[in-house]
């Protein structure tokens, strides 16, 4: 029976081929070559000298602020994420899925949008200011704090979304069993309710971390220019056609993707917690 339907995979299969692996490929390709603006295509020479710029001050520098604002958005992410799933979990709402919606529906517009609109908020003079006389959020565009509460307003919902998932899924009577045995509800959460929805927490950080570590244009309008990451560098390699630095760079995040991919793999196989 599952052969009959094999067919219907395989318009997938050539899309995820010329869209996906392909590219992939080619970057992969490219971040060995000497490709850049100046280098005609037929004097294209492969090497691995482009490996230097690891070396670099500020390629060390933009990989450790990536890697330390990924880990500290992926974080505070969990803390909070986790918090809001639980509380809809146990809640008394009829409707949880219009919660929900509410919840992950800054996931529904654009980034540049939303960040823009933040970065306003974070500003000197702005629209709270103008309304409301205050703004919490005054003058934290340009700092770490305001970069921080940027990438966690931006990608909480992937954190909440998961975990939510994952806890709607657990077997209502298991709380009762452990009621039963003479659990506290802070034991039975411990030992229970957390880790038959820890593949939800894996599935969040992994949606939280990667696109934080490898964004760039949160950092961009929120930095103002005061911090450097990854992503940042990446696309100025690319906006001035030292292609093979920037493929390098870019191909170096497939790492941590491929890694990704591994722990996925390793805590939710059947992939419940995305849907």
């Amino acid at each position: 029976m599952i052969k009959q339907y094999r067919r219907l995979a395989i318009p997938y299969i050539v899309w995820l081929s010329l869209l996906v692996f392909i590219p992939t490929i080619a970057l992969v390709i490219l971040g060995f070559t000497n490709l850049t603006s100046s280098i005609v295509f037929s004097n294209i020479q492969f090497t691995f000298s482009n490996f230097t710029i690891f070396s670099e001050i500020s390629i060390l520098t933009g990989f450790k602020n990536s890697l330390i604002y990924a880990s500290l958005t992926t974080i505070i992410s969990f803390v909070t994420g986790y918090l809001l799933a639980y509380i809809i979990y146990k809640s008394k709402f009829k409707n949880k899925f219009m919660i929900m919606t509410l919840m992950i529906l800054p996931m529904w517009s654009n980034l540049i949008l939303r960040i823009d609109g933040l970065a306003n908020i974070m500003s000197n003079n702005n629209i709270l200011v103008d309304l409301i006389g205050f703004s919490p959020l005054r003058n934290l565009i340009g700092t770490p704090v305001g970069i921080l509460i940027g990438m966690v307003f931006t990608y909480v919902p992937f954190m909440i979304l998961p975990i939510y998932t994952a806890l709607e899924k657990i077997d209502y009577n298991l709380d009762e069993a452990s009621s039963d045995l003479g659990l506290t509800p802070i034991k039975t959460f411990m030992f229970v309710t957390f880790p038959l929805s820890f593949k939800g927490v894996v599935t969040g950080a992994i949606m939280v971390f990667l696109p934080t570590f490898s964004g760039f244009a949160i950092p961009k309008i929120l930095s103002q220019g005061n911090m450097i990451f990854l992503g940042n560098i990446i696309e100025n390699k690319f906006t001035n056609t030292v292609y093979n630095d920037g493929a390098l760079l870019s191909a170096s995040i497939l790492l941590f993707i491929f890694l990704a991919m591994f722990l996925l793999r390793r805590f939710d196989k059947e992939g419940e917690t995305l849907l």
